[in-house]
């Protein structure tokens, strides 16, 4: 299974995996695990305005030493949040789940709202 990780769990993957259930810690270790880079520009600017407590290249450096990929925006991402239409106002899960139907890929997210998107979206158990 391909996953692509919502930033939440992204930060608990990597920073309290025990947090996210040993359901969900199976799951993504028995996958393939991206990170978007959207995530990492959201993580971005929380930091930025203090709303995380985080080095977003700390983030970044622990991606491939725990076994994850780097998934990059891409034009057909960016235009696939147009037929999502607005179930979620949050711009940067728009695109997460705008990347996870482009791409054929399951986000695995804790925000129940995202599980309007369908079947792209799995919730973290």
């Amino acid at each position: 299974m391909r996953l692509l990780l919502d930033t939440h769990v992204l930060l608990w993957a990597l920073d309290d995996p025990a947090r996210l259930g040993r359901k969900t810690r199976s799951l993504i270790e028995r996958s393939e695990v991206l990170v978007s880079v959207a995530s990492l520009w959201e993580i971005s600017i929380k930091a930025g305005l203090g709303k995380l407590q985080i080095e977003p290249g700390d983030v970044f450096d622990a991606i491939e030493p725990s076994g994850f990929d780097v998934l990059p925006v891409q034009a057909e991402h960016a235009i696939e949040v147009f037929s999502l239409g607005l179930m979620h106002g949050d711009p940067f899960d728009r695109l997460l789940v705008a990347q996870a139907v482009s791409e054929r890929i399951t986000l695995l997210t804790f925000d129940h709202a995202l599980s309007s998107y369908g079947p792209s979206v799995r919730l973290v158990e």
